[in-house]
């Protein structure tokens, strides 16, 4: 985002100083919004999150600190510098402390409001783009992997909008996780969010759920029923597994979008309703189009920010996060005493390509917890399929991967022959091996070798900066 194309909150009650301040902001091609209430502020903050806030302590209705800490206490993703007349170091002190970006007294000149807004501006990127890089849980998801990350970020920007969101992925990667996800982060958070699952509704039944029926539309239509659009009106309205609707409820769907009006089944009365629209399946959209299946101006009236969620097997650096918050989740739910995975379950875990994704990682987790009891997982405990992946192992798994035949005898040859070596050079070796004999897999290498991926990251990091080479 360019600085210049921010958008601005400007919170002053002198109708004469804001209008200066606009005339100062729109020369650089700020977005500029003025409110001269805190009311009207938190109103404004509520409808459209700013890029930055420009806010004045001193308004008529509330000091304009209650506005910070309200921007704060939401983790809210804006910059809030603030201006008064009634600077002081304490009171910078006090609003840096309360989290605004920075503090500028009355009066000032445009270049020191330009330098001012532009810093806040580009530490508010730096410090989302650190957190960011930080997530390991985001609202209904767990996961740190660079593929998670950037599908964070789409739902973090996609959530300020209305736009329609179209998601795909296999079954089991958490496609409705993701439209609450958008939902909760959305101006529409404290209104409805409707979820529809077009694959589970008998077809003749599909539209009366979307769109509600009078009374007699039908034979068993002995009341009236509001449907999926009306009870999401200002809200959201997901349709999971969109691709299953039939062609003629299709055309339906596409006339509410393009109006957002519809009538009842039975009915001829036009209702209109202010709907957010997010869809998802879990087959190729494109290919349902070109079968026929699929009406080509619907997926792209749905098709405008999409959202791919990647398959489980293809972040496997999140698979034995995603085990361990099941793992403890379950185990308080069961008042069971489960702490940790034994390094050939992990190992397991990640050598498994899971096609059911994380809902069957979540399903296999359960399973373990519910029917057995202790502190550690165990390789006994796997149900099936996995049961069959330990069967073809053997429950072979080697302390420390490289290593072959009698370990006594291994371990005594070594002595004899290899002279004494720094220790992070055997560790090197080690893990360099662990690597090696799991394909560059380094979340496995590390399951096996009993220490955190985070450990190898970090410690090879070391190897490449400051210490020679082998």
């Amino acid at each position: 985002m360019k600085n210049t194309a921010a958008k601005i909150l400007l919170v002053e009650d002198s109708h004469s100083v804001a209008v200066v301040y606009q005339e100062y902001l729109n020369e650089r091609g700020y977005q500029v919004t003025h409110v001269d209430t805190g009311k009207a502020a938190l109103e404004a903050i509520e409808t459209d999150i700013p890029n930055a806030i420009l806010l004045d302590l001193q308004l008529p209705d509330m000091n304009g600190k209650l506005i910070l800490e309200d921007v704060v206490a939401r983790a809210l993703p804006t910059a809030v510098v603030v201006i008064t007349a009634h600077g002081s170091v304490d009171i910078a002190v006090e609003i840096m402390q309360a989290g605004a970006l920075d503090f500028i007294e009355k009066p000032f000149t445009a270049d020191r409001l330009f330098v001012t807004l532009d810093n806040a501006l580009k530490r508010q990127d730096l410090e989302e783009v650190v957190d960011l890089l930080r997530r390991n849980h985001f609202h209904g998801f767990v996961g740190a992997s660079l593929p998670m990350q950037s599908v964070y970020q789409i739902i973090s920007s996609a959530s300020t909008s209305k736009a329609t969101v179209f998601i795909t992925g296999e079954s089991g990667t958490g496609k409705e996780v993701c439209a609450q996800a958008i939902h909760d982060e959305s101006p529409r958070r404290n209104k409805a969010f409707i979820a529809l699952n077009c694959a589970a509704i008998p077809r003749e039944l599909m539209e009366s759920e979307i769109f509600g029926h009078v009374k007699g539309a039908f034979t068993g239509a002995v009341t009236a029923r509001e449907g999926a659009a009306a009870r999401s009106d200002g809200g959201t309205l997901f349709l999971d597994e969109v691709c299953e609707m039939n062609l003629e409820l299709q055309s339906k769907l596409l006339r509410f979008i393009q109006t957002a009006s519809f009538q009842k089944v039975g009915g001829s009365k036009l209702q209109e309703v202010d709907v957010r629209f997010i869809c998802a399946t879990n087959k190729n959209p494109m290919e349902e189009v070109k079968a026929g299946r699929f009406r080509e101006d619907l997926y792209y009236r749905l098709h405008v920010i999409p959202i791919n969620l990647p398959a489980l097997r293809n972040r496997e650096e999140d698979i034995l996060l995603i085990a361990r918050y099941f793992l403890t989740r379950y185990s308080t739910e069961e008042n069971k005493g489960f702490v940790r995975f034994s390094p050939e379950t992990e190992a397991l875990l990640l050598d498994y390509q899971w096609p059911g994704n994380v809902r069957q990682l979540q399903n296999v987790i359960r399973n373990i917890v519910v029917l057995s009891d202790c502190d550690t997982v165990t390789t006994s405990m796997l149900p099936s399929p996995l049961d069959q992946l330990v069967a073809t192992t053997g429950g072979n798994f080697p302390d420390h991967p490289g290593t072959t035949g009698n370990p006594t005898n291994a371990r005594e040859a070594a002595v004899q022959s290899a002279p004494i070596r720094p220790l992070w050079q055997i560790e090197k070796q080690a893990i360099e091996q662990a690597i090696e004999q799991c394909d560059g897999n380094i979340p496995k290498a590390a399951a096996l070798l009993n220490i955190s991926p985070s450990t190898i990251y970090r410690k090879r990091q070391h190897w490449e900066n400051q210490l020679p080479s082998l």
